[in-house]
């Protein structure tokens, strides 16, 4: 990240503090900033280029825009800030999804016309350069992340993670990318970044690029909101937003299909909502979605999304998911999906990965890459390469952080110039096809590697290694006994 991005960061992240002790959350403070700093840049884009604002007045002709905000104080400007956000939030286009339920977090109107005057005003954003602005905004989502108590972890996939994906899949200029579960928009910033630095791009790839190549569905408002943000920042996009907010992927079969589908789902096995019974009780229930192009019925988020993925791809589309264990061994629907995905698609690489690298608890997770495929009798997965990245290594948040260079071994085995000329190493080996199929419920939780700490107690990791894997552990049987007796009580509804 660029100096003066760290300093902005700081800066803005700095007066976080001051509001956290009024209550505010980082998910809050980054909601707020994202709404200011959109005002504060259409001024900018007005006075600077000479186009006319993009911040309509309301009915009655009152400004709404980032001038009427600086000319006030006090409760004036919290009531009139409240009034942007209301009269904003009724648009369509960019305005509508940036505003869409926004609500002022900032009870004190000191603390806001200080957030307005003296931080967001004092910086001429549109002058940065999109990298330094943009990383000065990712630098606040990282932040908010790995913020355990109030951060939103789970919308925000490890960077280094996500450049390995990305350089294995090698996204090419004119392909259209989807994420159906974007987070803050990881996986698409850097698709475009990859393809805007290994590509020399013409007018027409450019223009593509920016407006129609990346688009991406976002369930959570307040996430979407920051997605949009954090593109805009980064120079992609225009008032054709490429992003669809508030809407559940897995409704409804996807309309366009896709060169590429780079995504993480979040985790959590089910999707649920609350209703209230004849005795006014709040009980929760399955949501359980029958599609026609589903391969399976099942109420388990992970396995679904598995299944609209493959979906959302053209012929010969190519996808990389993020999926937990228990895609790779679940039975039932879980054992019918993995066959039908072995036969119907190419399944040809499983990355296994470590603890320790996702802000969310709990979490043991695998990349799954796949192409989908024309149908045949024959079944097209001829073999699965797997990459245990995950036995004897270890890694936390904070003391020994996953980095580009630990998955730089991936990537050379997985040869992303000629996948099918591969060689087998330590950690790196294939399993055919009829292998696979042989395997009780067609499990590919698969592993041959020696956990050396099991053998010899000098190779034990260091003692919050430890302490995080045990608790790591212990979350996720706690999650899954609280979702056991969640489901002994509750309804399934079908949709």
């Amino acid at each position: 990240m660029a100096t003066n991005g760290t300093n902005i960061v700081q800066k803005l992240w700095n007066y976080c503090t001051v509001l956290r002790d009024d209550g505010l959350s980082y998910q809050d403070y980054l909601e707020q900033l994202a709404t200011l700093l959109f005002l504060k840049m259409a001024q900018e884009q007005n006075q600077l280029l000479g186009r006319p604002s993009i911040i309509p007045p309301d009915s009655d002709g009152k400004p709404l825009d980032w001038p009427s905000l600086l000319a006030l104080d006090g409760v004036e400007l919290e009531t009139h800030y409240r009034h942007v956000l209301t009269e904003l939030g009724k648009k369509t286009g960019m305005l509508g999804m940036i505003f869409r339920k926004a609500q002022n977090k900032i009870q004190d109107p000191a603390k806001l016309r200080r957030l307005i005057a003296d931080l967001i005003d004092k910086e001429q954003w549109m002058t940065l350069d999109a990298d330094v602005k943009g990383d000065a905004y990712e630098g606040l989502l990282q932040k908010n992340a790995e913020d355990v108590k109030g951060g939103a972890g789970q919308y925000f996939t490890p960077r280094p993670l996500i450049r390995a994906i990305v350089d294995v899949m090698g996204p090419t200029p004119g392909q259209t990318i989807h994420d159906p579960a974007c987070g803050t928009g990881g996986f698409l910033l850097i698709a475009h970044e990859y393809i805007s630095k290994n590509y020399d791009l013409d007018r027409d790839q450019k223009k593509h690029l920016k407006f129609h190549a990346l688009t991406g569905n976002e369930l959570v408002d307040g996430v979407a909101r920051l997605c949009v943000m954090n593109l805009y920042l980064h120079g992609i996009g225009g008032d054709d937003i490429p992003i669809r907010g508030g809407t559940d992927s897995l409704q409804q079969k996807p309309s366009v299909a896709f060169d590429m589908v780079l995504t993480n789902p979040p985790f959590g096995k089910k999707s649920s909502f609350t209703i209230l019974n004849d005795e006014g009780e709040a009980t929760k229930a399955d949501i359980t979605y029958v599609r026609d192009d589903f391969w399976a019925t099942t109420s388990n988020k992970q396995l679904n999304f598995l299944q609209h993925v493959k979906s959302c791809l053209k012929i010969h589309g190519r996808a990389a998911i993020v999926v937990p264990d228990n895609v790779l061994f679940e039975g039932g629907a879980g054992e019918t999906i993995r066959r039908e995905l072995l036969k119907q698609c190419d399944v040809h690489t499983l990355l296994r990965l470590p603890t320790g690298i996702f802000y969310a608890q709990g979490v043991k997770a695998n990349v799954l890459f796949f192409d989908r495929k024309p149908a045949s009798e024959k079944p097209w997965t001829d073999e699965l390469w797997i990459y245990d990245f995950r036995t004897n290594e270890h890694f936390t948040l904070k003391t020994n952080p996953l980095k580009r260079e630990h998955v730089d071994d991936f990537v050379r085995c997985y040869n992303p110039q000629n996948r099918h000329d591969r060689k087998v190493s330590e950690r790196f080996r294939s399993f055919t096809y009829d292998e696979l199929i042989k395997r009780d419920k067609t499990s590919l939780d698969i592993f041959w590697l020696k956990d050396e700490s099991l053998e010899d107690s000098a190779n034990l990791p260091d003692p919050d290694v430890i302490a995080t894997e045990i608790a790591e552990d212990l979350q996720a049987a706690l999650d899954q006994f609280v979702q056991i007796a969640t489901d002994l009580r509750k309804p399934a509804v079908r949709t």
